[in-house]
């Protein structure tokens, strides 16, 4: 049993299924709500958990069901050495969200997912759009005016560098380096665009890096096995409303891919004055604008 606190303030639970071994599961807010119920997806980096999507969690936990989950190989979830893909980040959400569902008598979710994980909320909508009222995507990967439309599920893998990156001469002194408290700090300044980062989150990614186990998904992450090669066409198959927000300071301000979006009738845009994780710095009017997305 991991010695790692739970990086939300909600009852932890855990899934089991053959296709994605065990995944850590977060639920807090009342059981009956006259809102849909919520699942929350943390993006995917050195150091990920659902820690990042806290902010969200504890606000709409006061009046709704809340679920989000540590991504397999991240937080309390599974960390075994495995091959970490879409198709694996995929299924956990999904496992997911069948159990929101079966808990709350079928009805579909409001499903929020940030950075990289929103291929995997996008992936997962396309097969099963009945689960999902609505898809938010905050900071999405994908954009960045190159259309990728390669074969279903493919990836854009860098060849050899799984194997390079992960050799067990030096893997583990190279993810020691990459995760050290200052390098943490760095990367978090990065997402941030400024100096003023969340604290809480800096601390959890320190010490949720130590973890046994916690090297195998970063890995994959570095050599780009989790990055969807026909993403483009996971976003083209949207046909619930989706909401897309991101901010502009940063290394992920680049979004022009998103005007071929602007003339769809299902899509609306938010545009924040913030680093990449805009419910961090602006949590009420970040809320106040999923909110009237919501409502529509």
């Amino acid at each position: 049993m991991s010695a790692l606190p739970a990086p939300l303030p909600a009852t932890t639970f855990f899934l089991d299924d053959p296709r994605t071994g065990r995944i850590a599961c977060h639920h807090a807010g009342p059981d009956t709500s006259a809102h849909a119920p919520m699942v929350l997806v943390h993006s995917v980096n050195a150091a990920a958990s659902a820690y990042e999507i806290r902010p969200l969690f504890e606000h709409y936990a006061t009046s709704r069901p809340v679920f989000a989950l540590d991504l397999p190989g991240f937080g309390l979830s599974e960390r075994r050495d495995r091959a970490y893909t879409p198709r694996l980040m995929t299924d956990a959400v999904r496992v997911l969200v069948d159990e929101v569902r079966r808990r709350h008598g079928g009805a579909p979710v409001d499903a929020l997912a940030v950075s990289l994980a929103t291929e995997f909320l996008a992936r997962a909508a396309n097969e099963d759009a009945a689960a999902f009222r609505t898809v938010a995507l905050v900071s999405p990967t994908g954009f960045d005016g190159k259309r990728r439309e390669g074969p279903e599920g493919s990836t854009r893998a860098v060849p050899g560098m799984h194997a390079i990156v992960s050799f067990s001469l030096w893997d583990d002194f190279l993810f020691d380096n990459l995760t050290r408290p200052g390098v943490v700090r760095y990367f978090l300044e990065k997402t941030f665009g400024r100096k003023e980062i969340d604290e809480g989150m800096w601390a959890y990614a320190v010490r949720t890096a130590r973890e046994p186990g916690a090297k195998h998904a970063p890995f994959h992450f570095l050599a780009a096995h989790m990055f969807s090669n026909d993403v483009t066409r996971l976003y083209d198959g949207l046909t619930m409303p989706v909401w897309m927000a991101h901010g502009v300071r940063g290394d992920f301000v680049d979004y022009r891919g998103a005007e071929a979006m602007k003339d769809r009738p299902n899509w609306r845009f938010r545009v924040f004055e913030t680093g990449a994780l805009p419910y961090f710095e602006m949590l009420e009017p970040f809320a106040s604008a999923y909110d009237a997305f919501l409502a529509r």
